[in-house]
């Protein structure tokens, strides 16, 4: 009985979230700008740009230091490397984004959206303990922003492979640090986001100010994606998991532990 409760408040959110059409859409509409959009711009960017314009030696350089020496490799080879690089180092780093940028929308209407609703006093009367009608909802927004983040994983693919092998007649191999990102390190960016902006809604009275919690969230990743444009910090597959097996650690402890202060007196105010 408690499961079927805990799905159905789980449904429940989940069709409130795709009911509500232009939040969906500015979600799904910002995740393809930044997955499909801006990867296919690099790509014809590298693909037009005279090979030894200053520029595009210096961002060779900036890309890493074990890569070969510019006398050693021609240009199609420079080309084919440098757009293997973005692709495998920087792109996936706009998938923490996604997730992040998602939950905050959807996460944040939790309970706020029952208090405009008008329907908090019905859902808290539910037999399920206040911690699990929390975790329910936790959930609901987690499943639908890694879905979000996996349809926008796909469509980049398709795309970029196609306009690949459309300029070059060549596909390019994703690294493992794709696996990484997307069964690691954007689901726990996600849980944390997520449990913060819940309990976070709890307290709020709108949604705008639920939102808040994820400008701090959204920072880190911004700065990780410029230190990888800059050659600052390029991540490897190693660090990508560093990355990820501490934000699990977080999430859970997050997951398990972020509501234990909440009450009924304070979800209702």
């Amino acid at each position: 009985m408690t499961n079927k409760m805990r799905a159905a408040i789980i449904k429940k959110d989940i069709s409130n979230i795709t009911g509500n059409k232009r939040n969906l859409s500015a979600i799904i509409i910002v995740s393809l700008v930044m997955t499909v959009l801006l990867p296919l711009v690099f790509i014809l960017v590298i693909h037009l740009s005279p090979v030894d314009s200053p520029d595009m030696m210096d961002f060779y350089r900036l890309m890493g230091t074990n890569l070969p020496d510019l006398e050693n490799i021609d240009h199609d080879s420079l080309k084919s490397l440098l757009i293997f690089l973005i692709l495998n180092n920087i792109v996936p780093l706009f998938f923490l984004l996604i997730p992040v940028m998602a939950s905050s929308v959807m996460a944040a209407d939790s309970f706020v959206g029952e208090k405009e609703k008008k329907t908090l006093e019905t859902l808290l009367y539910c037999p399920l303990p206040l911690k699990d009608i929390f975790r329910s909802k936790v959930l609901a927004a987690f499943l639908l922003s890694i879905a979000v983040c996996f349809f926008s994983f796909f469509i980049m693919l398709i795309a970029v492979e196609s306009l690949l092998f459309i300029l070059t007649g060549k596909l390019v191999m994703l690294s493992i640090n794709w696996l990484i990102i997307m069964f690691l390190v954007s689901p726990a960016a996600a849980l944390i986001s997520i449990s913060l902006i819940v309990r976070g809604s709890s307290k709020a009275q709108t949604s705008e100010e639920a939102q808040q919690t994820s400008l701090f969230l959204i920072m880190p990743v911004i700065l990780l994606i410029l230190g990888q444009f800059m050659g600052v910090m390029m991540l490897n597959s190693i660090v990508f998991f560093a990355i990820g097996a501490l934000l699990a650690l977080i999430a859970l402890l997050l997951f398990k532990g972020s509501f234990g202060k909440i009450n009924y007196e304070t979800v209702l105010k």
